[in-house]
Parts: structure tokens; C-alpha cells; sequence
């Protein structure tokens, strides 16, 4: 029994890592024709809403209200994992590539360790620390390739990618202890209710309703994205948080960049050959 449950926690930490990588692929196609951040992410959430608040609704049913801590817990999380974190990430993207945001992202796991050394007093192992340090290695390999043909684009896309990761692995932290309380259901729709709320608000406080006039493609990748690279793998990662906790549902995420990587290939023409290139720019 308890060998299924950890299986499935990890299929669908895996399936959702896979799924929720696409939408840098998406970003960067939105961008295309012409959109800013901050219209790109109200139209997301926008979509996206209907999805989560029918989603709280049904797993609210027949349960006790929650209480004034575990309120302050959803606001948290709705504010640090789904509206800062995707607030910074979808910023990041206009100076970076994609395959270079998702392995500032791989660093997520290596995060949600630390954090929980430091809050939680966990452990980590030998194995745990030289995957961390090969993570960072490889991260800043292709980081100094990058900057080194697009100076301060690519270090104020990074920071802000990095920005989000840590956002993000806040919030991977907390909500693991917090589902034990709520269940993955009622967690992430009343979480990622309130993200949908803010960055709508956000749109109409710094942007006039002119904005909101975009090509028809825009909304169309936008609709994509509150789906199938929202929605479902929200509550794919945080079903396997339930199963598996926080950290290993982290480590598992780990074929998000591999998989960003490819996508980029494919649908960006982006280059695969980062470390080919740093090569041969070292012997010219």
C-alpha cells in the first residue's frame, strides 16, 4: 500500500513538473506578439479562475470553516506560490530564454532543502549535498555563457527566474505541512483563488482596460496555459506533496528543465548545444 502511494506521488510530481514547464514555453510565444507581463499573467489567472474556485468549492463542501491561522496560511501561499512566483518568473522571461529560466528553476529542489534545514530542522544527507552542488555547477555554466553574449539582460532576467524559484520553494515548504491539515484539493483551489484575485487586481490598478486589447493568439496560448500548464499541474504537484512531501515532490520536478529544454528546441528554435557553444567559444 504504502509502496503504490509513494509511486503515484511520484508520477505525478513527474507529470506535473512536465506539463507545468510548458508555460515558459508559452510565455515566450505570447510574447511575440507584443504583450506585457503583467496583461500576460492577468489573462492566465483570468482563465484559470473559474477552474480553481469550483475547485475550492467542491472540496469545501461539508468541511468545518477554516480558522483565522490557517486563512493567514492560504493568503500566504496564494501570495508567495502562485501570484510573486509567477509574477517573477513571467517578468524574467523577456530577458532570458526559456531553457535557461527552467534551469534557474531546476535550483528549486536544492531551495525547498535548505529552507527546510533552516525552518524545520531536517537534515541533509551527503547524496542531497553534492546534487545540490552539481545543480548550481551546471546552472552557472550556462548562466556565464548566456551573460556573456547578452550582458545585463540576462542578469536581470536571472534574478528575477531566481527570485521566483525562491518564492515558489517558500511556498513548497509551507504547504507541505498545511495539506495535512486541508487535504491538496481545498488547499490549492483556495490558494490559487486568491493568486487569481491579485494578479487581476494588479492589472487593473497599473494598467488602463486598453490593455487588455491583444492579439487573438494571446488568448488562445493564455487559455493553454490556465489549463494544462496551470490548473492541472498545480494539483498534480500538490496531490504528490500529499503522498510523497515536499522535498521529494522538489527532486522529482528536477525533469522540468530537461523537458523545458526540448520544448524550447522545438518550438523556440532554441539551442540545445549550450555546452558545444561554451566550448568552442573558450578555444577561439
Amino acid at each position: 500500500m504504502l509502496a503504490s502511494l509513494r509511486l503515484s506521488g511520484l508520477l505525478m510530481a513527474a507529470a506535473g513538473s512536465i506539463a507545468f514547464s510548458g508555460k515558459a514555453i508559452i510565455v515566450k510565444l505570447a510574447y511575440r506578439y507584443g504583450v506585457d507581463p503583467i496583461t500576460l499573467i492577468m489573462y492566465r489567472m483570468l482563465f484559470a479562475l473559474p477552474l480553481f474556485a469550483g475547485m475550492a468549492w467542491w472540496a469545501s463542501r461539508g468541511k468545518p470553516p477554516l480558522s483565522r491561522k490557517d486563512w493567514l496560511g492560504v493568503l500566504g501561499l496564494g501570495f508567495s506560490g502562485y501570484y510573486l512566483a509567477s509574477f517573477l518568473d513571467f517578468a524574467g522571461l523577456q530577458y532570458i530564454s526559456a531553457s535557461l529560466e527552467r534551469l534557474i528553476l531546476y535550483l528549486n529542489p536544492t531551495l525547498v532543502l535548505i529552507l527546510g534545514m533552516f525552518l524545520f530542522k531536517k537534515t541533509i544527507s551527503r547524496k542531497q549535498m553534492l546534487a545540490m552542488a552539481l545543480s548550481y555547477a551546471g546552472v552557472l555554466l550556462v548562466f556565464g555563457h548566456e551573460v556573456s553574449f547578452d550582458g545585463s539582460a540576462t542578469l536581470i532576467g536571472a534574478a528575477l527566474v531566481f527570485a521566483s524559484a525562491v518564492s515558489y520553494a517558500i511556498y513548497l515548504v509551507y504547504s507541505g505541512e498545511m495539506v495535512k491539515r486541508l487535504g491538496s484539493l481545498r488547499l490549492v483551489g483556495l490558494a490559487t483563488t486568491v493568486a487569481c484575485l491579485l494578479c487581476i487586481a494588479q492589472f487593473l490598478v497599473l494598467k488602463p482596460m486598453s490593455a487588455a486589447i491583444v492579439a487573438p493568439e494571446v488568448i488562445w496560448l493564455s487559455i493553454l496555459n490556465a489549463t494544462l500548464c496551470t490548473a492541472v499541474p498545480v494539483l498534480l504537484v500538490m496531490m504528490a506533496i500529499e503522498r510523497i512531501g515536499a522535498g521529494l515532490a522538489a527532486q522529482t520536478g528536477m525533469i522540468g528543465p530537461m523537458s523545458t529544454i526540448a520544448m524550447g528546441v522545438i518550438f523556440l528554435d532554441e539551442n540545445l548545444t549550450y555546452g558545444s557553444s561554451l566550448a568552442r567559444s573558450w578555444c577561439s
